[in-house]
């Protein structure tokens, strides 16, 4: 049997019906978008069942939406079945205002780093993780450089001249 993204989408449908509302396949990756509060379920599901075993943790990362209200962070889940070399992207959506995401570092060791440095750069706090702190950026930070919070660039600048960048 071939793990097919039809199939996959059949066994995520099979188990967790309407709670997966949505599919797509950009570049023909399946990806897919859960409830946060159900992260670990599907995870486990993924890992677990013996015609997916999804058992290979690439990354996680996440990304900032300002304009999405109570959804403005998404934590997105890499993952690889090593033996039919497929890959497919889950994705949890939470608010920036109590940024909650459960752990996987109880699935998977390497989640442990990783998830300390969406942290870092994010401030996505992952609910269990053993020792979430800073990881590349000094303790004294109080924002999260990679959030969309600020200009890229200083409005107050007058050294710079428009007509040179085409503005």
């Amino acid at each position: 049997m071939s793990l097919t993204n039809e199939y996959i989408k059949q066994r995520l449908s099979e188990k967790f019906g309407d709670q997966i509302p949505g599919y797509e396949e950009p570049a023909g990756m399946l990806t897919f978008e859960a409830p946060k509060e159900m992260n670990l379920k599907v995870l486990n599901f993924l890992y677990d069942e013996t015609d997916l075993q999804f058992r290979f943790l690439t990354d996680i990362c996440a990304v900032h939406y300002p304009g999405q209200t109570g959804r403005e962070l998404a934590v997105v889940y890499h993952l690889h079945n090593l033996e039919k070399n497929v890959r497919i992207r889950f994705k949890v959506f939470t608010g920036i205002e109590q940024p909650d995401v459960y752990t996987a570092t109880g699935l998977f060791s390497s989640a442990n780093w990783m998830e300390r440095e969406t942290y870092d750069f994010f401030g996505v706090n992952f609910v269990g993780h053993p020792n979430l702190k800073r990881i590349l950026n000094v303790d004294e930070m109080d924002y999260f450089p990679l959030r969309k919070e600020y200009p890229l660039e200083d409005q107050t600048r007058t050294d710079k001249d428009d007509d040179m960048f085409g503005r």
